[in-house]
């Protein structure tokens, strides 16, 4: 009784005090209530919310009576918390247990399931070796007739208490996880602050560094786009009149296609002439600009950060001793910057060289 005495303990509402009634919400901290407490809470902390027939409709939020963990719910209100079924379960199984214990049962005419091989033999014994309930002709003839057998009645009770001890240990170190759990909570929340406000102190000195460069950046960004700019107009009007070329010779073929098959020899000599012709000029690309070879290359736009991004490299945190003279070479610095000296420079090598203008030589083109 002490293992039933200490279940029920563990199916105590914390709001009505008495035992669970179904049906039982689990809220998101893994505490239990009856739904109709959960009601009654929810409706003490959110009076100026909509009510239909006595409960909440509509979201809101409430904290856990055991924990103090806030509850956010959704438009479905304590309606849409989830159902904890095998507490449920287990407050059935707790009842019919001690009702069976505090007063003889009454006799049930039950119907008790029957073996499998001798179907007119009932599940009488419990076979210990292969663990599963079998008959008593099973033992004397069958396949257990050399297993380890027990009374049904025992084998019952006795794993019944183990299902009974197993779940009311569960239920306990449920509780005691939810508190490991909301302490690990808190320990994050706090390193998460403390992380965010340290961040914001390190993105502040970089932001300092960031202008420098962004300005330099799109400095050096733009010399390189006026030249793209220049190369890809010309290689798209240069593409524009070879597509039309491309076109006019497709034409060119399926017109010959047609004519090839001009069943009337006279007709076809009439049509060859031109068409010959016209396939003679289309064969020609001779009046079509070409792109000189490394035409496209951008490589005289050259960047050397060697000796800055080893400089950049070398930034770290620095100790509590060292924050005196942080705060003077900040000064020497800022003094340097107002002499026009940058900390951070690139070596830039960008020969004066000018696009290549279109080649109207008849050499190939590269492709």
């Amino acid at each position: 009784m002490n293992t039933m005495d200490n279940l029920e303990k563990q199916l105590i509402c914390p709001i009505c005090l008495e035992m669970f009634t179904k049906p039982v919400v689990i809220l998101p901290c893994q505490h239990n209530l009856c739904r109709k407490c959960a009601n009654d809470v929810f409706q003490a902390s959110n009076p100026y919310l909509p009510t239909r027939a006595g409960s909440l409709t509509s979201g809101g939020r409430f904290r856990c009576p055991s924990c103090r963990h806030e509850v956010v719910l959704d438009r479905h209100g304590v309606y849409g918390l989830q159902r904890n079924l095998l507490v449920e379960n287990i407050i059935d199984m707790f009842k019919q247990e001690s009702s069976s214990s505090s007063k003889p049962a009454p006799e049930k005419k039950e119907e008790t399931p029957m073996c499998d091989v001798h179907e007119e033999e009932k599940l009488n014994i419990y076979c210990v070796t292969h663990g599963l309930p079998t008959c008593s002709m099973c033992k004397v003839f069958g396949a257990h007739k050399d297993c380890e057998v027990a009374p049904i009645t025992s084998i019952y009770q006795t794993k019944k208490t183990e299902l009974s001890d197993g779940i009311a240990m569960i239920v306990g170190n449920n509780d005691r996880m939810q508190g490991i759990i909301s302490q690990l909570e808190e320990a994050c929340r706090a390193i998460e602050e403390n992380s965010r406000r340290q961040k914001t102190l390190v993105c502040e000195k970089f932001d300092h560094l960031y202008a420098i460069l962004e300005e330099k950046k799109s400095q050096m960004s733009q010399k390189v786009t006026a030249e793209q700019e220049e190369k890809v107009n010309y290689i798209r009007g240069l593409t524009r009149k070879y597509g039309d070329h491309l076109e006019e010779s497709c034409k060119t073929v399926e017109l010959g296609i047609q004519t090839m098959e001009e069943p009337e020899m006279a007709v076809f000599l009439q049509n060859t002439k031109s068409l010959l012709k016209k396939i003679a000029d289309v064969s020609s690309i001779a009046h079509l600009n070409k792109v000189e070879r490394g035409y496209e290359n951008m490589d005289h736009y050259n960047v050397d950060f060697k000796r800055e991004g080893k400089a950049l490299r070398s930034i770290d945190f620095i100790q509590d001793d060292e924050d005196e003279d942080e705060e003077d070479e900040d000064e020497e610095e800022g003094a340097e910057e107002g002499e026009g000296m940058q900390t951070v420079t690139g070596t830039v090598t960008a020969a004066p060289v000018q696009p290549s203008p279109p080649s109207t030589a008849k050499s190939a083109p590269s492709i």
